[in-house]
């Protein structure tokens, strides 16, 4: 046989690997067997029989399963330790974390145990290692060495210059911008689906211009091969095609990784399930950790099934059970397994605790939103004044609006917070866009709310927005001066349709009738194109409009604009006074969206806006596997506590036109055992 070109090139290529890591291989076992020398650890003293069963464990697939707050890091962190007293060298093993600071805090511990430098594993993130390997093969897939890494700036610019390549008429109706784009495709990558239905199932909205999002992405791949550049997404995707296109090269690290372990199982996606299941070799030396219960990430292409179906997809696995808990009281415990026990599709667990009793969880309902906030407020005073620090107390909600009024309780009352799950409400791009209309009608002078609202515009940018602004800012009306033709003559031909759409927004919000209904007005700002314009910019847009809807729920309580605009102004005020570390200690209460504070714990911890249709999320259960999901979110903010959980929910909404709606208690209040909690009722 005659190998000729690039198939001599590639087989060089391997060889050439193979040698490296074999020699690697050798002279890192030589060395480590010298380090540790008669080095032995008491695995039975420093583990519970639950852990010592995994870390024991012979060779073979394996299932962890590990209950909230259960030790799984130590487990992780003995059984590398035991795999390299067993004479595996370092570099034919694999860890793979979710973030490289877990990876390094797990390999920083092996190396205390061990007392020896642990620099040949390969440890870190699915990326981090993608890119260690892609490095090395790249030129085998059509790329070279030097490939560079786009950020997702770098990645929506390349997308939006394959929409002007294409020449793609996005004058005609709007087409989705660069941000949304990148998140069909990242979806369509991680789900392993094709554009096509990834934009029918989650951006059913511009399912019209399905053909042409898959033909810009289909280009968008192309540019990149031609530039030599990868996404975040191609990581995986090209370290699955080496491992499916190259079988000499996918064989050689099936028989370099000798042992392979993924932390957060629970939060894989079909893609990298899929590369880890073609990594694996004959020896099926895998172990795998993660807690079907804390599975919450379906929104980011997660995979429930990768986790569940784990079993049937490595016949023979064994599967351990973590549940000694380490973080919460018994009580916590009971209320958590109390809910979560209402799962179907599930691997049964029932955490116990290893702390002394404590305090029920407390279910607090409180009369409206308001007074859930009033409530909080009062409540971390007074466990200050316990002695509780105020950064050991946390509260937690489903979705970054539930917090508006604590925030704004919070500050009015100058205790100190951080957010971790983004930006304070008022500070977010869409809450501060709809909010610019409101201020010109009250103050046509207000030069920086009218350039902000003409650059969202189609067709209008920086420098027409300050011809515009030129114009009518030098008359008596500028509202009235906007409709001049000398105005509409200032913006070009291809915006000028917007533009007199604009001007119909602001003569309708101008009516005497409106000016005393700021909620109705900021439902007319939506409904007259910045809902449209949301779902071309933002890729959650659906989550910001229902954190405008609340803030026009909120706006309902104010019987004028004018004073609506002015409690937001002294609230602005106020924080740019900086307030928020006004408190002689540096210590701040956190916030934080339920998915932001997974892996987290506090002292004690808040959960807020437990009724149907906030938590659960109505649109939550519209998916068949929505409500169990969402049970999981209620488990995970359960087991963040230690020793107190309050569960807060308002008995009253005034949504819209329907003033002092009755709302049910969330299903995950009602199901949990009665003799499980406490019932406060509260008197402000």
């Amino acid at each position: 046989m005659i190998i000729l070109g690039a198939e001599w090139e590639r087989l060089l290529h391997v060889i050439h690997t193979e040698v490296a890591l074999i020699m690697e291989t050798k002279h890192y076992k030589l060395k480590l067997e010298s380090a540790i020398g008669n080095l032995a650890i008491d695995y039975a003293q420093e583990l519970n029989a639950e852990q010592l069963a995994v870390v024991m464990a012979e060779s073979g697939p394996m299932l962890v399963i590990a209950g909230a707050g259960s030790g799984k890091t130590r487990t992780v962190t003995y059984r590398v330790a035991r795999l390299i007293e067993c004479g595996i060298p370092p570099s034919n093993i694999l860890l793979v974390t979710f973030t490289n600071k877990a990876a390094r805090e797990m390999l920083h511990r092996v190396e205390l145990l061990i007392r020896t430098e642990l620099r040949q594993i390969w440890g870190g993130t699915f990326h981090h290692v993608a890119n260690l390997l892609l490095r090395r093969h790249a030129p085998v897939i059509g790329y070279s060495n030097q490939y560079s890494i786009l950020d997702q700036e770098d990645a929506k610019s390349l997308i939006e210059t394959c929409v002007n390549d294409l020449k793609i008429d996005t004058k005609k109706e709007r087409f989705p911008k660069g941000e949304v784009l990148q998140a069909i495709a990242s979806l369509s990558v991680n789900r392993g689906v094709n554009v096509q239905q990834t934009t029918d199932e989650r951006y059913p909205y511009f399912s019209h211009l399905s053909a042409q999002i898959a033909e810009v992405l289909s280009h968008y791949q192309r540019r990149k091969v031609k530039i030599n550049v990868m996404d975040y997404d191609d990581l995986l995707l090209n370290w699955k095609r080496l491992l499916s296109e190259q079988e000499n090269i996918r064989r050689l690290y099936a028989e370099r990784f000798q042992y392979v372990l993924v932390d957060e199982y629970q939060d894989t996606n079909q893609l990298q399930a899929d590369i880890i299941d073609r990594l694996i070799g004959e020896h099926r030396n895998l172990t795998v950790v993660g807690d079907d219960a804390q599975s919450i990430y379906s929104f980011r292409g997660a995979n429930f099934e990768n986790i569940l179906q784990f079993p049937k997809r490595y016949p023979g696995a064994k599967v351990f059970h973590l549940e000694t808990n380490y973080r919460s009281t018994p009580e916590i415990l009971r209320l958590a397994n109390s809910s979560i026990n209402h799962n179907k599709r599930q691997f049964k667990k029932h955490l116990h605790a290893v702390r002394a009793p404590g305090r029920k969880p407390v279910i607090v309902p409180t009369s409206d939103g308001s007074q859930q906030a009033q409530f909080l407020v009062q409540r971390i005073l007074e466990l200050r004044d316990d002695g509780v620090p105020l950064s050991h107390v946390a509260v937690l909600y489903r979705a970054h609006y539930h917090s508006m009024e604590l925030q704004l309780e919070l500050t009015r009352r100058n205790v100190p917070f951080v957010i971790t799950s983004g930006l304070r409400f008022f500070e977010q791009r869409h809450i501060k866009d709809v909010v610019a209309y409101l201020k010109i009608i009250v103050n046509p002078n207000d030069e920086l709310s009218w350039k902000r609202i003409i650059k969202l515009l189609p067709k209008i940018g920086n420098v027409t927005a300050g011809k515009i602004w030129a114009l009518v800012s030098n008359t008596t009306d500028p509202l009235k001066a906007a409709e001049s033709d000398a105005v509409l003559n200032t913006v070009p031909k291809a915006g000028r349709e917007s533009w007199k759409s604009f001007l119909k927004i602001l003569q309708t919000l101008r009516a005497p009738e409106l000016l005393n209904q700021p909620s109705e007005m900021m439902q007319l700002i939506v409904s007259g194109g910045y809902e449209a314009y949301m779902q071309t910019q933002f890729e959650n847009y659906d989550l910001r409009l229902e954190d405008i809807h609340q803030l026009s729920n909120y706006a309902t309580q104010f019987e004028s604009l004018e004073r609506f605009l002015s409690d937001l102004a002294l609230l602005g005020n106020l924080e740019a006074e900086d307030v928020l570390t006004a408190d002689a200690s540096d210590e701040k209460i956190h916030l934080s969206s339920i998915h932001q504070a997974k892996g987290l714990e506090w002292d004690v911890v808040f959960v807020i806006w437990l009724t149907e249709g906030y938590f659960p999320s109505y649109r939550a259960l519209e998916d068949p596997e929505g409500e169990e999901e969402e049970r999981r979110l209620f488990y995970v903010s359960s087991t963040r506590a230690k020793d107190q959980l309050y569960l807060c929910y308002p008995l009253m909404s005034e949504t819209g036109p329907y003033r002092h709606l009755i709302q049910r208690p969330s299903r995950f209040i009602k199901e949990i055992d009665e003799d499980s909690y406490e019932y406060w009722t509260i008197d402000l």
